[in-house]
């Protein structure tokens, strides 16, 4: 397992994306996440206070409550474009695995002090190489020539595609053909 951390959240044409960036491996997962679980990410990432517990302050308190402990969450599949995740919980000496969405085992994991990992498996199939850049100016591929020119999620996502019809994954590569469509049919629009 490679364990990772939350390297940031971005906001593309294609919704939020958080950042798991590997601790000692150079590669970082980006994985999609609705609003509200980006929301739920910024606010402990920001340290911002708020005045009412939301839904994963609440889980926090939960597993205090109960005297149960998150000892670590671990991205642990991948699925035709879908993440999968496990929260590894310890109650009294015994450890047990709950399934959850990527998101909100992140988000829970920042209130927990946890640490995240990500399986061997699911980094090579969609772990990327992001080069720093100045401040405020983002990443870009590793590799990548066009000077100054930030990884775009089509780009990602054309990444995807190729390298699902490398490995003969041909569902996967049609619906990853469908988002990329889907994606310049909006941008021509707008």
């Amino acid at each position: 397992m490679i364990q990772v951390k939350v390297a940031g959240l971005s906001l593309s044409n294609l919704g939020f994306v958080v950042l798991l960036r590997g601790e000692q491996d150079p590669r970082t997962l980006p994985i999609f996440i609705g609003g509200a679980e980006a929301q739920a990410i910024a606010v402990r990432l920001e340290n911002l206070d708020i005045p009412r517990p939301l839904t994963h302050d609440l889980l926090k308190n939960l597993l205090d409550c109960l005297e149960c402990r998150l000892k670590r969450v671990v991205v642990n599949n991948l699925e035709n474009g879908t993440f999968f995740a496990l929260l590894v919980l310890e109650h009294d000496g015994v450890e047990a695995e709950v399934d959850s969405r990527p998101s909100d085992a992140v988000a829970l994991a920042i209130r927990c002090a946890a640490p995240i990992y990500v399986v061997q498996k699911v980094m090579d199939q969609a772990g990327i190489l992001l080069e720093e850049k100045a401040p405020g100016q983002g990443h870009k591929a590793e590799g990548e020539k066009k000077e100054g020119k930030s990884i775009s999620p089509i780009q990602h996502l054309k990444a995807q595609l190729e390298q699902a019809v490398s490995k003969e994954k041909y569902e996967e590569a049609a619906r990853l053909r469908d988002e990329i469509r889907k994606f310049e049919r909006e941008h021509h629009r707008n």
